[in-house]
């Protein structure tokens, strides 16, 4: 009697399909932990960043392109006061390196940075000047001295800007002598800035509200002379006309009670000692921006020095 043998012609084919099955995975497996050539890539530089600001030795700190790398890192990252330390400790290391001028420059820039609006403290702005300056002094010639000039010219429109700001201030406030000031001040050190014509008339009004309306009459009329398209154009002749017309308020200066000496004889009384006797302010010449001090005046207000650096 004959029996069935049993197949195994299925075992094989099981044991391939198992092998291919791990084949693939192993494939898999190693495309996986296989890192991108990109992601090496930022890792490393990432690296090479941080090797900046870490491990620092005798040699990194005397090295001119770790200290010049420092520097823009901080630069780029608006950490400009630390960034300025840098530049300077590169300048004091390395002044006749290639790259000696442009951390002068970076200097400079950074304190412009630093500068945060025109009612912000200027000490930056004026700083910024001064390491413009510095910088086309000591490297005269240089491929920045253009920009530095540049850049110097920006910082003061900023300052007359600042100072156009505090002076509009303190007249909204009704301190129209040290508003009056301001605005001299912007006419005598930034003629030509755009802020002018706008400091001239509001230096008007304040010579106005002082009662000072001669003075008020000259300034109203170089507006309409130099800046006949200023927006306060058509104001200033406004004012203009209504002083002309009305009656001017002198201005009453507190009588002063001098001894006369007793060695000498007594001398005439000149002119301006008339006027003043007579409660009035002798005549002040035309183009002047002089004002009378605050006791003259009787306005009780006293000159102090304000945190933006300049008395108000």
């Amino acid at each position: 009697m004959l029996r069935a043998v049993p197949s195994f012609t299925g075992t094989p084919r099981r044991a391939t399909a198992l092998g291919l099955c791990l084949a693939v995975f192993c494939v898999i497996t190693a495309c996986s932990s296989t890192p991108k050539p990109q992601d090496t890539a930022k890792k490393a530089l990432s690296g090479t960043d941080e090797q900046i600001f870490l491990g620092d030795t005798i040699e990194k700190n005397y090295d001119p392109n770790v200290i010049m790398k420092r520097g823009e890192a901080f630069f780029e990252k608006e950490e400009y006061t630390e960034a300025i330390v840098e530049y300077n400790h590169f300048l004091d290391l390395h002044r006749t390196h290639t790259l000696a001028s442009y951390a002068a420059f970076r200097i400079g820039e950074s304190q412009m940075k630093r500068a945060k609006g025109i009612d912000r403290d200027p000490e930056p702005v004026q700083k910024a000047i001064d390491s413009f300056e510095r910088l086309r002094k000591d490297f005269q010639g240089s491929r920045y001295d253009g920009q530095a000039l540049q850049k110097i010219q920006e910082c003061h429109d900023l300052l007359a800007q600042m100072h156009l700001f505090v002076g509009q201030f303190y007249y909204r406030r009704g301190s129209y002598l040290a508003a009056a000031h301001r605005f001299e001040q912007i006419m005598k050190l930034y003629p030509d800035k755009s802020v002018a014509p706008d400091a001239l008339y509001f230096l008007a009004l304040s010579y106005h509200d002082l009662g000072a309306d001669d003075w008020a009459s000259e300034q109203l009329t170089l507006l309409a002379e130099k800046y006949p398209g200023n927006v306060h154009a058509g104001e200033g002749k406004s004012l203009l006309a209504k002083i002309g017309n009305g009656k001017p308020a002198p201005l009453l200066a507190k009588q002063t009670e001098l001894a006369p000496s007793a060695s000498s004889p007594t001398a005439a009384p000149s002119g301006n000692q008339l006027s003043l006797a007579a409660g009035l302010l002798p005549s002040v010449p035309t183009g002047s921006f002089r004002l009378p001090s605050a006791s003259a005046l009787g306005l009780g207000q006293s000159f102090v020095t304000c945190r933006l650096g300049a008395w108000c």
